[in-house]
């Protein structure tokens, strides 16, 4: 048994997709995760399971769907590779507002070039940096004006993926721990 964090994506912003958090840990209870733990309200889940991360995605997806009735991607790290995630940290000597340093965690690696299209200085101060299956993105001014997000998401278009503040992803690990 492994202890796996899973990220739903798309849930509880505003009136649509709304998942309760108690409810949804009653149902991975139901599918065989009686261990789930879930932080805030927007799809942060902590389970242990014998399942490979794809299978675990696929059978949270198809709970949700069961019992919502909608469709949720569903991305899933490893404890291991979110401490990876963390001790990677590429922008840990200039983000000093873990509010403003996200992740996108992807369900695949993008293509190769995906972002070779985009001029980093064009963006400055806002940087980013991927590796693997993640995107590491410092945004000063914030995620929601961010012309920088706009360009990254455009360029990975064709894979899942969802954003974590970096204040989630250090508890998510925490969580885990």
């Amino acid at each position: 048994m492994a202890t796996h964090v899973a990220l739903l994506r798309g849930i509880n912003l505003g009136s649509r997709n709304r998942i309760p958090m108690a409810r949804l840990r009653e149902v991975l209870a139901g599918v065989g995760y009686e261990d789930a733990r879930t932080h805030l309200q927007s799809g942060n889940v902590v389970v242990r399971s014998g399942d490979s991360a794809s299978k675990l995605a696929r059978k949270i997806e198809q709970a949700i769907d069961a019992e919502w009735g909608f469709d949720v991607p569903v991305i899933v790290r490893s404890k291991a590779e979110l401490a990876k995630v963390v001790a990677t940290d590429p922008f840990g000597d200039v983000a000093d507002d873990p509010s403003r340093y996200v992740v996108m965690f992807m369900a695949r690696k993008p293509a190769a070039g995906a972002h070779s299209a985009i001029d980093a200085e064009r963006y400055e101060p806002e940087r980013y940096e991927l590796i693997g299956r993640e995107l590491y993105a410092w945004l000063p001014d914030g995620q929601h004006d961010s012309k920088l997000m706009k360009a990254l998401s455009a360029a990975r278009s064709d894979v899942r993926g969802t954003v974590r503040n970096w204040r989630t992803v250090t508890k998510l690990l925490e969580l885990a721990g």
